[in-house]
């Protein structure tokens, strides 16, 4: 992989992360940690998709966007469901 590759690897995950954690209404984290929701996000959804048998839809940069966003927000809501809001 190269660091072009990488930087937008980070940037999707970083997005996918923003509106996982926007949909469960977790928007004040900072940018370290939606990226980390974007990865964790991303293997959740594919992982999701493939007990669905759904196809993986815009996979850039070998995140599936869609999926990522849904099990983006799924963990967070997971999350916040464990921890409670402060």
């Amino acid at each position: 992989m190269t660091l072009l590759g990488f930087i937008v690897l980070l940037v999707v995950a970083a997005v996918c992360g923003s509106i996982g954690a926007g949909i469960a209404g977790y928007s004040h984290r900072g940018c370290l940690t939606k990226i980390a929701i974007g990865l964790i996000g991303a293997l959740i959804g594919s992982w999701l998709a493939g007990q669905l048998h759904a196809p993986l839809f815009l996979v850039v940069a070998g995140i599936p966007v869609l999926w990522a966003v849904v099990g983006a927000a799924l963990f967070m809501a997971v999350i916040g469901a464990l921890g409670g809001r402060r």
